[in-house]
C-alpha cells in the first residue's frame, strides 16, 4: 500500500512539474510575441517619420485642401506594410531579448 502511495505521489509531482514547465514556456513565448509586436510597431513608427520628412515638400498627393491628409494616410500605410522588413525590428528584438 505504501509503495502505491509513493508511486501516486511521484506521478503527481512529475505532472505538476511538467505543467509548470509548460506554463513557463507559454509565458516566455507570449512575452516574445509581445516584444516582437512592439519592435515591429517601433519600426513602423520610425519608417513613417522618415517618409513624412522625405515627402514633406512633395506633391505626391496633389495640392489643395486634403493633400496633407492623403499624404499622411499614404505614409502611414506604407510604414505599416513595411513593418518588420527593414531589419531594425529584428535587431531591436534581438538586443532586448538578450537584456531580459
Amino acid at each position: 500500500m505504501q509503495a502505491l502511495n509513493n508511486i501516486e505521489t511521484s506521478m503527481i509531482n512529475q505532472t505538476s512539474n511538467d505543467l509548470q514547465k509548460n506554463l513557463n514556456n507559454i509565458s516566455k513565448s507570449s512575452k516574445d510575441e509581445q516584444l516582437k509586436t512592439v519592435c515591429d510597431d517601433f519600426e513602423s513608427f520610425f519608417m513613417q517619420q522618415i517618409l513624412d520628412v522625405s515627402l514633406k515638400n512633395s506633391t505626391i498627393a496633389g495640392e489643395g485642401t486634403g493633400s496633407e491628409i492623403i499624404k499622411s494616410m499614404y505614409t502611414q500605410s506604407l510604414a505599416q506594410k513595411s513593418a518588420g522588413s527593414l531589419g531594425i525590428s529584428d535587431m531591436l528584438f534581438q538586443f532586448l531579448s538578450e537584456k531580459k
